[in-house]
């Protein structure tokens, strides 16, 4: 039922006049700064909204993992540098969310990746984190990624992955780590990269938009 109220949402938001999405960022417990990145999504959102199809408010909003308005969001974004803790009803909602056509993007901005592997894990003990290769339609529009994932900070000298966790072969969760997408799309002046690793940033983040509202 929950496919269902999501493709409505979709359907009316490219047939509407004046409809647009709203998406959202996940407060989690555990001590880790799920606030990071302020700037982020807003850039994110006004950069899809003028170069692609997108209507999204550019107000973004903040959920929890264990309310019921995670079910209003088709996209959410988590974020962050250090600990992560899901209580047993955060992983039922979250699980229920994904299960239903939800999407979560996890883009580990540096140290949250060895706590947030065994989290993932409460959402789905019986399927693994896979890597996602460059041939996947994420990568492919509407900016092409032939290499995959690009590389926005460098941190600890290892190359950019992309996991996921596929439902039914879809994509459901998305695990960006040794990458940092969120600062590439930081107001400039945080962190003071070039507009070209920006660019990348922004465009690597208008794919994942584009995959979440086309599939």
């Amino acid at each position: 039922m929950k496919k269902v109220v999501f493709l409505f949402l979709f359907l009316l938001s490219i047939s509407t006049e004046g409809f647009s999405q709203e998406i959202a960022l996940l407060k989690y417990n555990g001590g880790g700064d799920w606030y990071a990145n302020p700037t982020s999504l807003p850039n994110l959102i006004k950069y899809c909204n003028a170069n692609t199809n997108t209507r999204i408010k550019t107000k973004t909003r903040t959920v929890e993992p264990s309310s019921p308005d995670l079910f209003s969001y088709p996209f959410v974004h988590m974020t962050g540098h250090g600990n992560v803790v899901f209580s047993e009803s955060d992983a039922i909602n979250l699980r229920k969310y994904l299960l239903g056509g939800g999407f979560l993007h996890i883009d580990d901005n540096y140290g949250m990746d060895q706590y947030i592997r065994k989290e993932i894990k409460k959402l789905f003990p019986n399927n693994d984190l896979v890597e996602i290769p460059s041939s996947h339609p994420i990568f492919q529009k509407p900016f092409a990624f032939p290499n995959g994932l690009p590389k926005i900070h460098e941190h600890d000298g290892k190359r950019p992955q992309a996991f996921g966790i596929f439902i039914d072969n879809k994509l459901v969760l998305l695990y960006t780590y040794e990458c940092d997408l969120g600062d590439g799309w930081e107001d400039a002046e945080v962190h003071n990269d070039p507009w070209e690793i920006r660019e990348k940033a922004l465009k690597m983040g208008a794919n994942i938009m584009t995959y979440i509202f086309t599939n």
